[in-house]
């Protein structure tokens, strides 16, 4: 019989998690400083979608597989460790170099290899979560998650005006225009990258298989044909609640992309005046999006706890709709604000469904999903993400022009309208008893 999964404490919880601090570092990153980079590099305001190919490309093919893998994984290090071991090192490896990059192709080609790490240490490492704690603790622990979630994007977002803060020059640049505040933030961000793993290797080891759970992980098939054949047979067995949520992930997460891309070229046309990468206007404006990202998260980090006892009493569902609502009208308002300190106001939404979102459909997830599927369930779940992305990718630059006027404002209005959507389709998923 499997070994009965011991209480966690808090702080013992917090340390399971704290490696997702330097996850959510790195893609805070990404998320704040893709598009500006692209810029300097010299890409076209519509053609910036493309670019950000790398991110769901890649979570679509490495998260199922290596959840899979994990699943069978009987190495003496544990189940998932190597996994998320090794991501962290190759996203370290590729934050030292992006800021570096000299050519628009290379920054691209590095944010490929960037992404791919992250996805395989994001998903062992939510299937670790699973693993660890009973059921009862599952809500404590991906909302956790969502905390450092919250916690590490701050940071990541917040890096660049600290280090102007303290001294360095917002308008040094390099001979490819990227800002040296920039360049350092990524530096940084590669020893939080490895340097939290690290840490929650050493506080929160691995529960040991039993042998029984061994001899019948043993007796599976570990081919890669096999693997893509229990890949295949998951998704066909699907549980109804996964399904449902397959729909609302697909509004939120086509909303968030455009939300990512072109909130700082929204903002630099709406406060500053300007689509000039090489303005002084432009990197204010990354400032300024670098502290709205921050606000965000920082409420994000505290609503991640906030929302615990909302989410036992009224049910993740609900918690997750009302949380999407309040953003989507936020991101409808963002540009029709004038005055950079109202800013912060749509932020407050958009924070609460950040936390909402790294944790409340996990919630749903977990309690839908056969143990013995976790890994794989858990990467499929990431498919729910990435597909949105890339008919996001696919779709949007046809629209940019033609239906949306070339506005980057557009792109942020439309974002609000398709959390609006995912809110309401939220409500209609069917969950399990105690999760309504």
């Amino acid at each position: 019989m499997p070994m009965k999964k011991p209480h966690l404490s808090f702080w013992q919880i917090v340390n399971m998690n704290f490696g997702f601090f330097g996850i959510q570092f790195s893609f805070g990153l990404q998320q704040s400083s893709m598009s500006p980079i692209y810029s300097y590099l010299g890409a076209d305001e519509s053609s910036l979608p493309y670019l950000w190919l790398a991110g769901p490309v890649t979570g679509l093919l490495v998260q199922p597989i290596i959840g899979a893998m994990s699943d069978k994984t009987t190495s003496r290090w544990g189940r998932r460790t190597p996994y998320f071991l090794i991501g962290a090192i190759l996203c370290s490896l590729g934050l030292l170099a992006m800021p570096f990059s000299p050519t628009l192709w290379m920054a691209a080609s590095l944010l490929w290899i960037l992404d791919a790490a992250n996805n395989v240490t994001m998903e062992p490492y939510r299937a670790f979560v699973s693993d660890r704690l009973d059921k009862s603790q599952h809500s404590i622990g991906f909302l956790t998650q969502s905390a450092f979630t919250g916690l590490g994007q701050t940071l990541a977002y917040l890096t660049p005006s600290l280090l102007v803060f303290v001294g360095m020059n917002k308008d040094a640049v390099n001979a490819n225009h990227i800002p040296h505040i920039v360049i350092a933030a990524f530096l940084i961000g590669a020893v939080f990258s490895l340097g939290s793993i690290l840490w929650t290797l050493k506080t929160t080891p691995e529960l040991p298989l039993s042998k029984e759970e061994i001899a019948q992980m043993n007796s599976q098939p570990r081919s890669m044909q096999a693997t893509v054949l229990e890949i295949w047979t998951a998704i066909r067995e699907m549980p109804t609640t996964m399904k449902q949520l397959a729909w609302m992930k697909l509004f939120q997460w086509y909303a968030l992309f455009c939300y990512w891309q072109y909130i700082m070229l929204a903002i630099a046309k709406s406060m500053f005046g300007t689509t000039d990468p090489a303005s002084s206007g432009f990197r204010d404006a990354g400032l300024l999006n670098g502290q709205m990202g921050a606000f965000y998260n920082f409420i994000a980090f505290l609503a991640a706890f906030a929302l615990v006892p909302f989410a036992r009493r009224f049910g993740p569902k609900f918690v997750h709709s009302a949380c999407l609502c309040v953003a989507g009208l936020g991101m409808l308002a963002i540009p029709e604000i004038q005055q950079k300190e109202w800013l912060l106001l749509p932020m407050i939404g958009v924070g609460l469904a950040w936390a909402s979102i790294m944790g409340n459909p996990y919630i749903m997830l977990a309690g839908s999903i056969p143990k013995e599927r976790t890994g794989v369930y858990m990467g499929i779940f990431n498919m729910f993400i990435v597909i949105p992305m890339i008919i996001q990718i696919l779709t949007l630059p046809l629209i940019y022009h033609r239906w949306l006027g070339g506005h980057p404002e557009n792109v942020v209005r439309l974002a609000g309208a398709l959390l609006l959507c995912a809110a309401i389709s939220v409500l209609f998923v069917k969950v399990g008893k105690g999760q309504e």
